[in-house]
């Protein structure tokens, strides 16, 4: 249990992706997309919604190596940092979380509160929810 990673057993630190904090999930949503990238680079996508210093996300970045969730290579006098799991993988293992430390694993339990909250504006959210139904009814 000590080696689970973020996304499974075996792969470094135990961490949650839900164990992140907001501007580190920022990095990542930013390095994703990019598959890697330098300090500069993140830095610079994230100043378009929100300006931080270049320090600042050295420091998450670092955070973000040192609990296994990014990997780094040194280029020059730079680190380039890649992600150690898809953004795929981080939202089924988010979800999986969820599901369990919420919903007590019931999908039907989350489904319902999902389509519980979901707003009903037009049909089209009418149409989302029966397809959900559809798609979780029991066979």
């Amino acid at each position: 249990m000590e080696n689970e990673s973020i996304a499974g057993r075996g792969r470094g630190p135990r961490r949650s992706v839900l164990d992140l904090a907001p501007l580190e999930l920022d990095c990542m949503n930013t390095l994703w997309p990019l598959g890697e990238a330098t300090v500069r680079e993140i830095r610079d996508r994230l100043a378009e919604r929100r300006a931080r210093a270049y320090t600042t996300i050295m420091t998450i970045m670092d955070r973000l190596a040192r609990k296994g969730v990014v990997e780094r290579r040194k280029a020059g006098r730079k680190y380039v940092y890649r992600p150690k799991l898809s953004a795929e993988e981080a939202r089924a293992h988010a979800l999986e979380q969820v599901l369990e430390n919420f919903f007590g694993g019931s999908k039907e339990r989350m489904l319902a509160q999902l389509l519980a909250e979901a707003p009903a504006r037009n049909g089209s959210d009418r149409d989302s929810r029966e397809e959900v139904a559809a798609a979780t009814a029991p066979r």
